[in-house]
């Protein structure tokens, strides 16, 4: 690899971009940086100090204070800072600060694993691999419920096809970078694909760059 080795995974949520993500920054042993957490970060923020959500002056300051290297995932996680964090990525400002601190994660050596909405489009548009994972909305409720359910939770699946399809619209509509595959991405629909065989695809066209890379 050269200096640092970029793999963009772009996507909606639950196509599953995440799990994949983690597979092949283990797999390249490469730093792995899931960019929607940074957006949950500035949404926990707020709703911790009790501040509005449009407030995007008090969201700026939050950005700038989001710490990549301790994101916690199990605290951001959670069904109310995702919605949260969906409101907040529309403010330009915002994103600019944080797509300035996902580019220096990107460039740190040996390279990284990046997966979130808009990177290969606008965090990376460089990156050596570019991912678009998807898959059917009723495939990624479906996803979600037997997820809550594997926990003991409950919830409706008419629900949870309605937020998803929320998502996307907002994901998909916003005029500052908005979701949507880069033209050299590669795509991959899991909606009928286990992890292991988005992960074997995924490995194909990634060792193919290499391969050709190591051959020039």
């Amino acid at each position: 690899m050269t200096q640092f080795f970029t793999i963009a995974i772009d996507g909606p949520a639950g196509a599953g971009k995440g799990t994949l993500a983690r597979r092949l920054a283990d797999h390249y042993r490469l730093n792995l940086l899931d960019t929607g957490l940074t957006y949950r970060a500035v949404a926990y923020a707020l709703l911790r100090l009790g501040l509005p959500l449009d407030n995007v002056s008090a969201a700026e300051t939050a950005a700038r204070q989001v710490d990549l290297a301790k994101l916690d995932r199990a605290v951001l996680s959670a069904h109310a800072v995702g919605e949260a964090a969906s409101k907040i990525a529309v403010f330009p400002t915002v994103r600019r600060i944080l797509v300035e601190k996902q580019r220096d994660f990107a460039r740190t050596p040996p390279g990284a694993v990046l997966d979130g909405r808009d990177i290969g489009t606008v965090v990376c548009p460089d990156a050596d691999i570019k991912l678009y994972v998807t898959a059917s909305a009723e495939v990624r409720a479906q996803r979600r419920l037997a997820e809550i359910e594997s926990i003991g939770g409950t919830a409706n699946f008419a629900e949870i096809l309605a937020d998803i399809q929320r998502r996307d619209e907002r994901d998909m509509g916003r005029t500052d970078s908005p979701l949507k595959p880069a033209a050299d991405a590669h795509l991959l629909d899991t909606s009928e694909m286990a992890i292991e065989a988005a992960f074997l695809a995924a490995m194909s066209v990634i060792d193919d760059v290499l391969a050709k890379r190591n051959k020039a």
